[in-house]
């Protein structure tokens, strides 16, 4: 029979990124934590951590997280039937979500739900080729990423496509593009990107038949991606949805007009995580297309 406090050590050891911080979000000490920890281990008999910084699940500690995720979410269902069970606080949902969708459409689309159904978003920031890794780890509920195919235990649907536009400042397009967007000054010409996995100018580039290194600034921040596109520090692909004004007014232009790199988004969800997720995936059925393309 599984300690569910030996558990509830583990989500936030990992969760929290840390036993100090694991520690706090549970009210013990850390060393009480760590004993806890000690003690889940001795009794499944391997162990569930890599202590490392942050510390990481083992592959059994990996099943623990899945398994405590998907009866926190069973338990809110409880409580509707039994409602001496019920604390009345809110339900906390751990979700991991690309930044670019966090800073276009991603409010709008649930911000009614988690209002009628008293839920706290604990939103974990991924780039849309990654994000899937946290559901692997055991470590969110749900995800939207780029990935189609779900992981073990849980289900995948599409939400819709997010058209990308290379765009930069006219004075930008005035200095390196004069003569047109050619090959041959692509690599030279400053792009900006998201991250180390963000691979979205790579693609562009390869529509141009270019290949290898380029030289690039690293942004990680969507917000602070627009204003360096603004200040002329360089092209970049970006969120249509996002650079809607920017391109009305004149601040933004496209490298080549109509020419996109279209990314499909999918929601992956437990198929164990009760109505809590079910009602959150049919809300998202509905909401996410008023802003994203039908695939």
């Amino acid at each position: 029979m599984l300690d569910y406090k030996l558990l509830a050590a583990l989500a936030a050891v990992i969760e929290q990124g840390g036993f100090e911080r694991g520690s706090q979000a549970l009210g013990l000490s850390q060393s009480a934590i760590s004993q806890r920890i000690k003690l889940l281990e001795a009794r499944i008999g391997q162990p569930v951590l890599i202590r490392a910084t942050p510390p990481a699940p083992t592959d059994v500690g990996r099943r623990l997280l899945n398994h405590v995720q998907q009866v926190r979410l069973l338990e809110r269902d409880l409580q509707d039937q039994v409602p001496m069970l019920d604390d009345a606080m809110p339900e906390r949902l751990r979700l991991a979500i690309n930044a670019d969708s966090l800073a276009t459409w991603w409010a709008a689309a649930v911000g009614d739900f988690c209002a009628h159904q008293n839920v706290l978003l604990e939103l974990v920031v991924e780039d849309q080729e990654v994000g899937l890794k946290r559901m692997r780890a055991g470590e969110v509920a749900g995800c939207v990423c780029a990935a189609e195919r779900p992981v073990a235990g849980a289900n995948s649907e599409v939400l819709g496509i997010m058209p990308y536009l290379a765009v930069a400042s006219p004075a930008f397009i005035a200095r390196y593009f004069a003569a047109g967007v050619r090959a041959q000054v692509l690599p030279q010409a400053p792009a900006i990107v998201f991250g180390a996995d963000d691979l979205l100018q790579h693609r562009y580039l390869a529509t141009f038949g270019v290949t290898g290194s380029f030289a690039y600034h690293l942004c990680p921040s969507s917000e602070g991606f627009v204003r360096l596109l603004e200040s002329g520090f360089g092209w970049g692909m970006v969120p249509e949805l996002q650079v809607r004004d920017e391109l009305a007014q004149g601040k933004l232009v496209e490298l080549i007009p109509g020419r996109s790199i279209d990314v499909p988004l999918y929601w992956h969800y437990w198929r164990n995580g009760g109505r809590l997720l079910a009602g959150l995936t049919q809300h998202l059925r509905r909401t996410a297309l008023k802003a994203l393309l039908p695939l």
